[in-house]
């Protein structure tokens, strides 16, 4: 019998298709510019400059392009993703769609694990991008079923929302925190007071907080919840296993439980959001900004106007930075139409009062 010493494991395969992998992946980010970052319209005796980082213009049209590129590439060069692997994720929204383009572009199976209930417009892109899409009957079972999915078929569960806070690289590599704080260089306050963000996943809010701590900047992080999710009761008890079980009106941000991709440390507040002032709110800079924004863009900008109106109030000047999540258009049949809002037994009314005043005064009146 031989020693461990002359014992050798040799599980060593051509990488050929991970290095093309890669390439085609990184040629693909080549070709697409950074996203704008935009001016908000503020009164400019105010002093206080709003910028909207606009990530409606990635290819597959929201934020979660970028997570998807980067949950790619960390699953392909950790060796989980390989050219015969099928892809599995638990998503019936935006990252659904991005993961689908890029499995697409790499010749790869994709599937989608969703509700039943998941609008036909959202299926639609997902198919559209080359996706299937595997329906289940009871939403809290979606992990499970990804996870066992993924098992039938020898393929990979991406699950978004453990690994995307690892996925990217927070140090820079042109993540959104360093794009943001580049293109700000140049502004009349370049370190923004506030850079707010909602939490989906928990991997952007993670991103921006420790790059802001790595580079030393006295920017503070604020993350917006909306109605029904988990992360402002977990941030408030430091309970890690904090849920609601109940769904969010407001998609692509809000979470029935706590995401392990969460991390609460490098937050320094969080406000929790109406989802009549989210929708609101989206309403209103769709008026401002001549094109229409997400609920999950007006749940940012909620949050942004009430820190403004701190700054206001202590007669401070700087600027605040928010994320354009995607366009409005995937809602014209949700947030953008008065009887579906009727028939979520929502009252825009005072909301919308409350934008009117903050944008005609400055005050904040909640």
């Amino acid at each position: 019998m031989s020693s461990p010493a002359d014992r050798t494991v040799d599980h060593s395969r051509p990488r050929d298709w991970v290095d093309n992998a890669v390439r085609l992946i990184d040629a693909d980010a080549q070709r697409s510019a950074d996203t704008h970052l935009l001016r908000y319209p503020l009164p400019t005796e105010w002093n206080v400059q709003l910028y909207l980082k606009d990530e409606s213009t990635h290819i597959t049209g929201s934020l979660k392009h970028r997570l998807a590129r980067s949950l790619f590439l960390y699953s392909i060069c950790n060796g989980w993703v390989t050219q015969d692997t099928t892809v599995i994720e638990a998503s019936s929204g935006s990252t659904a769609v991005s993961e689908a383009y890029f499995a697409k572009l790499l010749g790869l199976d994709f599937v989608a694990v969703m509700p039943r209930s998941t609008s036909p417009a959202k299926v639609a892109l997902i198919e559209a991008q080359g996706g299937r899409c595997h329906f289940i009957d009871r939403p809290s079972e979606i992990y499970t079923e990804a996870n066992r999915l993924a098992a039938e078929c020898n393929g990979h569960y991406m699950d978004q929302f453990t690994h995307a806070e690892r996925a990217t690289d927070w140090r820079g590599n042109n993540n959104i925190a360093e794009s943001i704080f580049q293109q700000m260089r140049l502004e009349q306050h370049p370190v923004p007071d506030w850079v707010v963000v909602g939490a989906g996943t928990g991997g952007t809010s993670a991103t921006i907080g420790r790059y802001i701590r790595y580079r030393r900047h006295a920017t503070r992080l604020l993350v917006v919840d909306p109605e029904n999710s988990a992360f402002i009761g977990g941030y408030e008890t430091g309970s890690a296993d904090y849920t609601t079980g109940m769904p969010s009106r407001i998609e692509g941000i809000g979470r029935p439980r706590i995401e392990p991709s969460f991390v609460g440390q490098v937050v320094d507040r969080m406000v929790a959001v109406p989802d009549a002032g989210s929708i609101a709110a989206a309403r209103h800079a769709s008026g401002a900004l001549g094109r229409r924004v997400g609920g999950s863009t007006g749940t940012n900008l909620w949050g942004a106007f009430g820190v403004i109106a701190e700054m206001l109030a202590a007669g401070s000047s700087g600027s605040v930075v928010t994320l354009l999540c995607d366009g409005g258009e995937r809602y014209a049949g949700t947030y953008f139409d008065d009887d579906w809002v009727r028939g979520e037994g929502l009252d825009l009314t005072g909301p919308t009062a409350a934008l009117d005043e903050f944008a005609a005064t400055g005050r904040w009146q909640v």
